[in-house]
């Protein structure tokens, strides 16, 4: 069974990037893998091969849009803001996966003790 949050994040990954984007900001890569790994407590850990290709994948889905800027370093910099649809995608899979993690919690509490 995988225990690397790598391949933990492999399905969420973009629903994390577009819970990232929910305030209505743009933001660039850098700065939203460190407001996902900050907002977790630094448990989990976005490496820049995961980050990117998923940036683009829900670019392509029409859930987020980009354009270039400056970044607070004055360098160039990719800037994501999400979407109406990014809206709706975060806010149903979200649902969807509270409920799964629950029942996946409810199962890991029930007798006999894993710990």
């Amino acid at each position: 069974m995988p225990t690397d949050t790598a391949d933990l994040l492999q399905g969420t990954l973009g629903l994390l990037i577009l819970k990232a984007l929910l305030n209505g900001r743009p933001a660039h890569g850098y700065g939203i893998a460190r407001w996902i790994e900050a907002t977790a407590d630094d448990a989990l850990h976005i490496e820049e091969g995961s980050l990117y290709p998923a940036l683009r994948r829900i670019e392509d889905r029409g859930w987020v849009t980009s354009e270039w800027g400056l970044s607070e370093n004055n360098r160039r910099a990719r800037y994501y803001t999400i979407t109406p649809a990014g809206r709706e995608q975060v806010r149903a899979e979200g649902r969807a996966w509270l409920r799964h993690a629950a029942a996946v919690a409810s199962v890991l509490r029930a007798a006999p003790a894993i710990g």
